[in-house]
């Protein structure tokens, strides 16, 4: 047996000259995290006081400490309305549908452009599609109502010369449901296709090639191979979506539709709602009671979901 003393491992110094590069590079980050995340959480307190103006020399602060506690009176609003069923219901039927198809849609798209032997093709393709991504609902606004104008507009032009009656668009509530889902896909579609596109890059291509030498097709391989590597990502995405399932886009739901009355009973979501509440009784205090009461829904949905995951597949989830 051998006498020779083994070599010691130097014991890593507690601050090397790395960490210190590596602090500097988040620091930027830090900062962001800490003015427009972390400090505005003092506004959480505005749910549960009456804010008042005290003192009009002394600091935002120190007139929300000063103000007086309602503890949760300014929840109450949120309940009062005999329409909040309706609200609660068309916030919950829309998000389902647009995470369902939030994934199915961006997945498919995903496979195909994975597929295109066209590389300069296949990158025009992907930024046409990314590009809505980037525009304001103002903007879809316009271009929604160069389509359903009911004077001029292109689909009421095409039912003039067809012979057809022309269509109130903005008067009719059942036409809405398909257009809200269509647009919310339009627009956000290739962002996902671009997340799950960078996923589907990084499987090891002698997957593929082992399964075209035993005569896989391009279905079997996509179906065997990809969306089972992928599972990992489109779990995530979920989850993180989950979180937002009594969220509602207000541009898309309050902007594109022209804020019409008419349309209340397929456009009345919760964040809607709020507004045309704070809007009739300007109450800043409520409004920090809903957005509390959103988010903190979201996180329980988005922890809640997590939990499922990891009773299903450990490795899945994402906490």
């Amino acid at each position: 047996m051998s006498n020779e003393k083994q070599p010691k491992h130097k014991k890593r110094d507690r601050w090397a000259k790395r960490d210190t590069e590596l602090t500097l590079l988040t620091l930027p980050t830090v900062i962001w995290y800490i003015c427009f995340c972390y400090l505005p959480m003092f506004g959480i307190l505005m749910a549960f006081k009456n804010y008042r103006v005290i003192d009009g020399s002394k600091t935002f602060f120190y007139n929300l400490l000063k103000s007086k506690w309602t503890g949760f009176k300014n929840f109450e609003f949120l309940f009062s309305s005999g329409s909040g069923a309706l609200v609660v219901k068309l916030t919950l039927l829309y998000n389902i549908v647009f995470i369902i198809l939030g994934i199915v849609i961006p997945v498919c798209l995903s496979l195909m452009m994975s597929q295109l032997h066209h590389k300069r093709y296949g990158k025009v393709c992907q930024t046409l599609m990314f590009l809505p991504y980037f525009m304001s609902w103002v903007v879809v606004t316009y271009f929604v109502f160069a389509f359903l104008s009911p004077d001029k507009g292109l689909a009421n032009s095409l039912l003039a010369k067809m012979g057809k009656d022309t269509i109130s668009w903005y008067q009719q509530p059942k036409y809405w449901p398909a257009i809200l889902i269509f647009l919310s896909q339009w627009k956000g579609m290739g962002y996902g296709m671009v997340v799950y596109l960078a996923t589907i890059t990084g499987i090891d291509n002698t997957l593929y090639e082992a399964a075209m030498i035993d005569g896989a097709t391009k279905f079997q391989q996509a179906t065997k191979i990809t969306i089972p590597l992928m599972k990992s990502v489109i779990i995530m995405m979920f989850i993180l979506a989950m979180g937002g399932l009594v969220r509602s886009d207000f541009g898309l739901f309050y902007q594109v539709t022209k804020a019409s009355d008419s349309l209340y009973t397929v456009t009345e979501t919760i964040d809607v709602f709020i507004y045309k509440m704070i809007k009739s009784q300007p109450n800043p205090n409520m409004g920090s009671a809903a957005a509390f009461l959103q988010s903190v829904v979201g996180c329980m949905l988005i922890l809640l979901s997590n939990k499922i995951v990891k009773k299903v597949d450990k490795d899945s989830a994402i906490i």
